[in-house]
């Protein structure tokens, strides 16, 4: 599923606000299909999109939290998510790089994948395009520095 992401991330980021550039869902099917993608994949990552769209419309607006403030998991989400993924989270909303909306966003998000994924706790590369397609959803501006730490997928790098 999150090879379609990164493919449609890839091939569409330009898009973001132009509907009348998306391919419909059949449409879009069809390419990933003729791309090389699985069916199963094509459809869990749809669904996922789908459930992004669905989120982000329902979000309700939350309150920019103040320096004392803090979000309390679950035992669950914690068992979810991982200590990683969270710190990760806490870091992004520290910089100022998501806001509390976003991060429940990105949670419920993670939280929709680790049950269908059964692949817990997420991987932080993962939980880095999960938080990639949530502000690409959200038409947020993204630091380039961010944006390079989100496309990050842990090899090795060389440094000009």
């Amino acid at each position: 599923m999150f090879e379609v992401l990164v493919y449609l991330y890839e091939n569409y980021a330009f898009a973001v606000g132009k509907h009348d550039q998306w391919p419909d869902a059949d449409a879009l099917t069809r390419k990933l299909s003729a791309v090389g993608f699985d069916a199963d994949e094509i459809s869990e990552a749809l669904e996922w999109l789908q459930g992004l769209a669905r989120v982000s419309q329902d979000a309700v607006s939350v309150r920019d939290a103040r320096g004392e403030s803090f979000r309390s998991y679950a035992s669950f989400e914690v068992e979810r998510l991982g200590h990683e993924a969270i710190a990760f989270l806490s870091f992004l909303e520290g910089q100022g790089q998501l806001c509390a909306a976003q991060r429940e966003i990105v949670i419920e998000r993670a939280l929709a994948m680790a049950r269908t994924d059964d692949d817990w706790p997420v991987p932080l590369t993962k939980l880095k395009l999960i938080v990639l397609m949530v502000l690409w959803s959200q038409q947020a501006d993204v630091d380039v520095l961010l944006l390079e730490e989100l496309l990050d997928d842990g090899d090795d790098r060389l440094l000009h």
